[in-house]
């Protein structure tokens, strides 16, 4: 997709080979931590690579914004009460919730109010 923003081609060429019909992709981020390798964003899902399987499984998961009953910007707060991003986000389907970390509070802003636009 020549408009989507993305961190690594192979991440977005995974995800523009499992594009349905008229579907677009809005976003690919890698992911930090363990478990997600990347969070992916059209405009019709989420996807999410899933690192944390047994015996070195991925799993590609796709949730629809349907699904989505909320997200959420996590943060920490220092003793003194200061505000710091830690560029991560929470997003619930069901009684689960998948949290994604980024490199920069930029990309977390940007996933969670994508999302929010398709879930509201």
């Amino acid at each position: 997709m020549a408009n989507a923003t993305y961190d690594r081609r192979e991440q977005l060429q995974q995800i523009e080979s499992g594009l349905l019909q008229n579907e677009q992709i809005i976003a690919v981020y890698d992911a930090i931590g363990v478990g997600t390798g990347f969070i992916g964003l059209t405009n019709r899902r989420v996807i999410l690579q899933d690192k944390s399987f047994v015996g070195k499984k991925i799993a590609i998961t796709s949730i629809p914004y349907s699904k989505i009953t909320s997200v959420s910007v996590v943060s920490n707060r220092s003793w003194t009460g200061n505000f710091f991003s830690t560029g991560a986000i929470a997003i619930h389907v069901g009684t689960h919730t998948y949290e994604i970390e980024f490199r920069g509070d930029q990309k977390s802003h940007h996933v969670h109010n994508v999302i929010l636009h398709y879930i509201s």
